[in-house]
């Protein structure tokens, strides 16, 4: 029996368990064919037949948003439901302040279990992200460990490796660290960045369990990241024609450094880029693949709201950029989502602008959790296919503050390109269906008309004056006037942490 929607009857429960997949730095572009176009594409060519299948079960979000273009305030967002001015994590304050209610705070406090597994350095209790989580763990380690021993794995050669070993060998337990260092050069899959360990962690959770309690399960996998290094059997399906493996990977992946002119990368060198990226979104796709295999075997699957998301996009060479800081392109902030399970169960390809910030009201809805204390601050609109909220008109995204800052730039390279030296500066878009505005505190902006112009390639906001008076007038209503950002709150970071965030480009 269905609805007048063409959904089954069963795809109305109320689901108990919610699990929160985030494909760190996943842009929509780059994800299956039958995500986010109606071209068809061969088996081959579809890096993330997983999330297709997801899609093609479940419903397909595919106008999603992140509100920045980087990890810790876009995960902060949908943390909290709040816009970054709004929660103030940001390059210069990179704390998430204790007086924001939290999701998994919500679902603490509705009597769910309580797990995540995070594979990305700025997700984890040194910048805020462990409150309401029962445990949440560090899916890079192969045993939990406050010390950090990333500097011997990134070692260029055998000397680095052991001088990074002799430096960092006692930094808390040396049996610990040593365990981590031996799993990471010896056990760990090639290719991987904590993505394996973390969906095996998963599955025996799974499997062991012995409560009856419903569950919120969160879980970040990095591969996506810089560097772009998937298995050879990966990368070898979306490298170009006549792209070499060893080529590829022999390419400098240092996107500050391309941003400052310290080097150049031909087209033909992003397009191998390009394939590699590829590949390791196919490479964490398989996992996702394990995690609902594991869901499914432990008896949970048809109980679960199982949803998968972008953070944020990536530049491969689009609008002259590598990596994913100083702007605020589409390439950025448009991220894959898909939801299945309950309600979304059969939804389809749904077109209606959302943001990544309205999953904290979705998800409770998806429950039946009201969570006022979290309702209260948030701008969260919940897109659950029953919701009575107003469909959003228009999306928000800010860059509150450059990270790395134009001094540590100024601090690594010395002189920097007047164009680096630009991105100094606060920005704010607004998109609708048709037009993309983009402000700066300097006062920069652009205009795209973004129904013809999907790309942002041609700017005309001097042509269409009345345009960029209208979604000026919907910033200044969405946000506070420009001011410096609070720079207060930056954590003073382990050593260890540093040395992996600098490794991820963001150092």
């Amino acid at each position: 029996m269905s609805d007048s929607n063409g959904r089954d009857d069963e795809s109305h429960r109320t689901v108990r368990n919610v699990v929160l997949v985030v494909l760190d730095t996943a842009r929509a572009k780059s994800v299956g064919g039958d995500i986010v176009s109606a071209t068809p594409r061969t088996v081959d060519a579809d890096p993330t037949p997983t999330l297709t299948r997801l899609a093609d079960e479940g419903t397909a979000l595919e106008n999603a948003f992140a509100t920045a273009p980087w990890t810790l305030p876009s995960h902060a967002s949908f943390f909290t439901g709040t816009f970054p001015s709004e929660h103030g994590t940001h390059g210069g304050h990179t704390y998430l302040d204790d007086d924001l209610r939290t999701l998994p705070e919500a679902f603490d406090d509705a009597g769910f279990r309580t797990i995540g597994v995070s594979n990305n350095t700025w997700i984890t209790e040194e910048f805020g992200f462990d409150r309401g989580f029962d445990d949440l763990r560090k899916g890079w380690q192969y045993i939990q460990s406050d010390a950090d021993m990333g500097a011997v794995v990134r070692g260029e050669d055998l000397r680095e490796k052991l001088e990074a070993t002799r430096n960092r060998l006692f930094d808390g337990n040396p049996v610990v660290n040593a365990a981590n260092i031996l799993y990471s050069e010896f056990f760990q899959p090639a290719g991987d960045d904590g993505a394996d360990r973390s969906t095996d962690w998963v599955a025996d959770w799974l499997a062991d369990r012995d409560d009856d309690s419903p569950f919120f399960l969160f879980c970040n996998f990095i591969e996506p990241h810089v560097q772009y290094d998937p298995p050879r059997e990966y990368a070898e399906r979306f490298l170009p024609d006549g792209a070499d493996y060893e080529d590829a990977a022999s390419i400098r992946q240092d996107p500050r450094a391309y941003d400052c002119e310290d080097y150049d990368i031909s087209d033909r060198e992003f397009a191998m880029l390009r394939g590699l990226y590829r590949a390791e979104l196919a490479y964490v796709d398989q996992q996702v693949g394990r995690l609902r295999t594991a869901l499914e075997a432990a008896g949970e699957w048809e109980d679960t709201l199982f949803v998968v998301c972008g953070d944020h996009g990536e530049h491969v060479g689009e609008h002259g950029f590598f990596g994913h800081q100083y702007n605020l392109y589409d390439t950025l902030l448009h991220v894959p989502l898909v939801c299945h399970g309950g309600p979304f169960t059969g939804g389809g390809r749904r077109d209606d602008l959302v943001q990544l910030l309205d999953l904290p009201a979705t998800l409770l809805e998806s429950v039946g959790i009201d969570d006022p204390e979290l309702r209260e601050q948030w701008s969260s609109r919940s897109f659950h296919p029953d919701s009575d909220a107003e469909p959003r008109d228009a999306v928000f995204a800010e860059y509150v503050a450059p990270q790395p800052s134009i001094e540590r730039l100024e601090a690594r390279f010395g002189e920097i390109p007047d164009r680096v030296r630009a991105f100094d500066r606060r920005l704010r878009a607004v998109r609708t269906d048709e037009y993309k505005y983009v402000r700066g505190d300097d006062g920069f902006e652009r205009l795209h008309r973004v129904s013809t112009d999907p790309f942002e390639r041609d700017d005309i906001s001097d042509d269409r004056p009345e345009t960029v008076r209208t979604l000026r007038r919907r910033l200044e209503e969405r946000f506070e006037p420009f001011s410096a950002a609070d720079e207060t709150g930056e954590v003073s970071m382990r050593e260890g942490t540093k040395e992996r965030l600098a490794d991820l480009g963001y150092l």
